[in-house]
């Protein structure tokens, strides 16, 4: 007989359409650094630095030893639902039937990715901020959508969306907008006003808004986060709410997160959602309405030291010749502008790593619209921060 032919598995095509997020692209290159000797300070990631609250981890155990372990209800268990039904109407002026209108998913990016497989159909246009958070893209691809980018302006050191920057990037096959406030790279709050002006691009255009909501309680000054779903009962109707618990209770090992929506998208949502996962466990469910009901004090307390870090990271950005800091309004990250030194934002990062031993993002990764910008997380406080803005102030005074 002839020999066996070895064969092996070949991927589908839809997979030579995905990348890597601009953070594992980058922690690839920290990798390698490190492993020459050079020690590498990273102000890269958005993850904070807190642990869980206790009473958050207390619950996790208690649920745990009562029993609390089989398979947790594919909408998620009826106390979460119920929780993040009080939440969404105490925090954000929203009501969702927990029954009906409410989806718990395995954080917000699972979120996401479920929403647009219901939502979007082979061809249709997906509308995202330039720049954003480069990890959108792929689960538009996944759905069979057409990234449509919407350029954002720098405009009184914040990035703004304009209703012009919207109806230039529109076309007739748009069906979904992608929204992230507090904005994630850009660190801007929408306002009031500028959501309103979107939300009547959106029903205007028949168009239904996907609003990342993850960073809502992460906010400074004055700036306050509202949701484009509680701007009317149309947009109530046309949005579909994305959250997680990972940034505000630091809880982002535990996977949770959860949507709200009209009953009829939450049901498609549920048919995508079953294909693929049974949702957070049990006991991190049980876990997630105790953050979500119980003191909010750990919260204030973190929201408290982000804002002294913001203050850090602005100072020590003061004074450099050629690049100024654009103050964020949400978020953990500070913007900072190169434009003005001619350089290439991803050839000053990569300077900034290798001769300075520091790690940031270049805002090209996050879409042109980023180019000539940094992303500097102050997600990590103490040694970490001074270590990594000691660094990044000497790379950039020597640009």
């Amino acid at each position: 007989m002839p020999p066996l032919m070895t064969r092996t598995a070949s991927p589908a095509s839809r997979a030579a359409m995905l990348k890597p997020t601009a953070i594992n692209t980058i922690l690839a290159e920290v990798r390698e650094v490190r492993s020459a000797g050079k020690a590498v300070t990273s102000l890269m990631r958005g993850e904070p630095d807190f642990p869980t609250p206790s009473h958050i981890c207390s619950a996790a155990t208690q649920s745990l030893a009562s029993g609390r372990t089989t398979y947790p209800d594919n909408r998620g268990e009826p106390g979460l639902r119920d929780a993040i039904a009080v939440k969404l109407r105490r925090d954000n002026g929203l009501t969702y039937d927990p029954a009906t209108e409410i989806l718990v998913t395995t954080g917000a990016t699972l979120g996401i990715h479920t929403a647009l497989m219901a939502l979007v159909s082979e061809g249709d246009g997906v509308l995202i901020p330039d720049p954003v958070y480069d990890a959108y893209q792929s689960p538009i691809l996944l759905a069979g959508g057409v990234i449509q980018p919407v350029r954002a302006s720098i405009v009184q050191d914040r990035f703004v969306l304009t209703r012009e920057a919207l109806e230039a990037a529109a076309t007739p096959s748009s069906r979904v907008l992608i929204l992230n406030t507090p904005w994630n790279p850009a660190g801007t709050v929408l306002r009031a006003a500028e959501l309103r002006e979107i939300s009547e691009f959106a029903l205007r255009r028949n168009i239904t808004v996907v609003s990342d909501e993850i960073y809502e309680a992460v906010v400074y000054e004055d700036h306050r986060h509202v949701s484009p779903a509680s701007l009317s009962d149309e947009m109530h109707s046309s949005t579909v709410l994305v959250n997680s618990l990972s940034k505000t209770y630091a809880m982002t090992g535990w996977r949770v997160g959860y949507c709200a929506a009209s009953a009829s998208v939450i049901s498609s949502m549920l048919l995508v959602l079953q294909q693929s996962s049974r949702g957070p466990a049990t006991f991190v469910q049980d876990a997630a309405a105790v953050a979500l009901m119980g003191s909010q004090e750990a919260v204030k307390a973190m929201q408290h030291e982000y804002a002294a870090r913001r203050a850090r990271v602005l100072a020590a950005m003061d004074g450099l010749p050629r690049v100024r800091a654009l103050p964020p309004e949400g978020g953990f990250f500070v913007m900072v502008d190169v434009r003005s030194t001619g350089i290439p934002s991803n050839d000053i990062r990569r300077r900034l790593l290798n001769d300075h031993g520091v790690a940031v993002v270049h805002g090209s990764a996050y879409g042109p619209g980023g180019e000539g910008t940094l992303r500097v997380s102050f997600a990590s406080g103490g040694n970490v921060l001074s270590e990594g803005l000691d660094k990044l102030r000497e790379g950039l005074a020597r640009l």
